[in-house]
């Protein structure tokens, strides 16, 4: 019996020196208290990650910090940790829409690797108060982070205008005249696609669907060195459009199931020659300097010549705001891009052409003269005025962020347009594609 009373004692006495333990676990777990983090850059070199958070802090005055995330062996780079969801999806929305970090995330649970790691996600701050796996983030050894998505979702403070009539009907990140981009998902063992300024480091997926693995390995012809891009896939028999693959990344592409097998292969970047090259999916080795890699995908090469005196591209992924001769933020990539391509070639002279959909006057919002908000509606001023005037101050826009960025400005001309050169009848289902801007390479 007095055995019996020593282990009821001993029992007792366990319990209650281990249940302050316990309950501590248990209320670490509740959903309320698991810390939410609004991620801005996430790198696998420590020195990368305190490069980022330096340049964040100093440059751009927001209070970044990183951290090592243990369970994805990655610096995750963060602006705002806090228990409240909900306000970590507003900041990361408002980081997206009026910051250069469009792909800014939130990433819900511990970094030390301590927690129940079906607790630890990243979240999609575009489908709030839901968990869904981030893209893959894309990580720059240089301290540059993409991200890897499909059609970008932008939050913007105007709505575009759906009746193609107006003069100001904006182009749509989601238009359908395009294709979506088909992206190949990130395996989930991988947190990241490495992507930098200098090269681009190939990684290997696998999303489970049926097909080809294709690699399109787009490059500069002069150099060799790797650039972003990607490449349209058409079914030639059909003339339908297939899909849109990221290049330099290994994709999987369904049969066009078409009788001969032909696919044109469309690969256009801003700043480059276009290069289209058909190929036959049932045997694409047939095609020159086509081969396989060590895993098996269809190597396809894409080597791209910068454009030439009397060349004009037109500057597809720049979009401007209702009514503005104000860039959005999913602009900056493109004209970043012509900063980038006048400075490698110091010859260069060019002219930006300003296209608007229709010819009528309405309301301009422009920037004030003293605002260096180029893809924000802050600081900007209204006034009326025609649609060639409109033309004319997106154009001007981008010359003025040329300038900014070290371009001379007698390295530049305007040529405004209005609506007089539509490529599609302003009444059709692609004007959008009417408001444009163009630049036409004039030395070289």
């Amino acid at each position: 019996m007095k055995t019996f009373k020593f282990f009821a004692l001993v029992g007792l006495y366990l319990l209650l020196f281990f249940q302050p333990t316990i309950a501590s676990h248990l209320d670490q777990t509740r959903p309320e208290e698991i810390p939410n983090y609004v991620v801005i850059g996430a790198f696998s070199k420590e020195a990368n990650a305190i490069r980022f958070t330096n340049r964040a802090t100093k440059e751009l005055r927001l209070d970044a910090k990183f951290e090592m995330n243990v369970s994805r062996n990655l610096y995750y780079v963060y602006v705002l940790n806090t228990q409240d969801l909900s306000a970590a999806i507003q900041e990361a929305r408002r980081l997206r829409a009026e910051s250069e970090f469009r792909d800014t995330w939130v990433y819900r649970g511990s970094f030390s690797g301590d927690s129940d790691p079906a607790l630890n996600q990243n979240i999609n701050p575009m489908i709030p108060l839901k968990s869904e796996e981030v893209p893959p983030a894309a990580i720059s050894e240089e301290g540059n982070v993409e991200a890897v998505t499909e059609t970008p979702t932008v939050i913007t403070t105007e709505t575009p205008q759906e009746t193609p009539a107006d003069r100001n009907v904006e182009s749509s990140i989601e238009e359908e005249a395009k294709a979506p981009i088909v992206e190949a998902a990130s395996d989930s063992s991988s947190e990241a696609t490495i992507l930098s300024s200098n090269a681009v480091i190939e990684s290997e997926v696998d999303d489970g669907k049926e097909g080809t693995k294709f690699l399109f390995k787009i490059s500069r012809e002069a150099d060799l060195k790797r650039i972003r891009g990607d490449v349209d896939v058409i079914d030639v028999d059909r003339s339908r459009k297939m899909g849109t693959y990221k290049g330099n990344l290994s994709v999987k592409i369904a049969s066009p199931q078409n009788k001969s097998g032909r696919m044109s292969l469309v690969c256009e970047v801003f700043g480059y020659r276009k290069i289209e090259r058909v190929i036959n999916y049932n045997d694409p080795e047939t095609g020159v300097d086509i081969i396989r890699d060590a895993s098996g995908a269809v190597v396809v090469p894409f080597e791209l010549t910068r454009l030439k005196k009397g060349d004009i591209a037109v500057m597809y992924n720049v979009y401007f705001f209702k009514d503005a001769a104000v860039m959005r933020p999913e602009s900056r990539y493109e004209v970043n891009s012509l900063v980038e391509m006048l400075d490698e070639n110091p010859k260069y002279k060019i002219r930006i052409h300003g296209h608007t959909n229709g010819g009528a006057a309405g309301k301009i919002i422009y920037m004030d003269k003293d605002s260096q908000n180029f893809f924000s509606l802050t600081d900007t001023k209204e006034k009326m005025g025609s649609a060639k005037q409109l033309s004319e101050d997106r154009a001007i826009i981008i010359r003025n962020y040329l300038i900014d960025n070290g371009i001379e400005p007698k390295r530049m001309e305007i040529k405004a347009w209005g609506g007089k050169r539509p490529i599609h009848d302003k009444m059709s289902n692609r004007a959008q594609e009417n408001v444009r801007v163009e630049v036409e390479i004039l030395e070289d």
